[in-house]
């Protein structure tokens, strides 16, 4: 019996910041909404170089640290925070999201946003959290010790979060592999 292996993910390129974004992705609530805030970045490369063609998701809990569970991520009303927003970096690199600061899901921690990144030349998006620097540090931040630096979005006005993306280098942000039980 021949033992079979999954082959690698095919690179896309760079039609990711047209083909994947949609209207209103970028905003998890409207901006005038009670209680938003602005998270944005930059996605950089190994050399240091803006990413022009990346795409960001962010899933998150809402205010109250409670997982959404309302219908409409890909059509917004408006008005119903759905707990997941995609936004096409720009020319320059940057995304930004108009959303809420979420919650702990549970005793102990912090909130974060995950995050994923679709980019050329990656074969398999990335995963990672972006922390906020006001909030009591979590056991994961703990364990990473000054790598944990580069989870934490950092307060750069009212109700502004930057959270800046390092795909590699020296201070290249943490991801996270989720990965699949082999037996499953």
């Amino acid at each position: 019996m021949t033992d079979l292996h999954q082959t690698p993910s095919q690179t896309v390129g760079p039609f990711f910041g047209y083909a994947l974004p949609y209207d209103g992705g970028d905003r998890l609530l409207p901006p005038h909404a009670p209680g938003t805030i602005r998270l944005h970045g930059t996605v950089f490369d190994g050399a240091g170089e803006v990413v022009p063609d990346a795409v960001v998701e962010i899933w998150q809990a809402d205010a109250a640290g409670s997982v959404v569970s309302e219908r409409g991520s890909l059509h917004r009303d408006g008005y119903t925070f759905t707990g997941f927003g995609r936004a096409a970096v720009d020319g320059w690199g940057h995304y930004s999201f108009t959303t809420v600061k979420p919650g702990p899901m549970r005793a102990g921690s912090s909130p974060y946003v995950m995050v994923t990144i679709f980019a050329r030349g990656l074969l398999h998006h990335l995963f990672t959290r972006a922390y906020f620097g006001d909030d009591a540090p979590d056991p994961l931040l703990q364990e990473l010790g000054e790598r944990a630096a580069t989870l934490v979005a950092q307060s750069d006005g009212e109700a502004s979060y930057r959270f800046d993306i390092r795909l590699q280098g020296a201070e290249e942000t943490v991801f996270f592999d989720y990965g699949v039980d082999a037996g499953a």
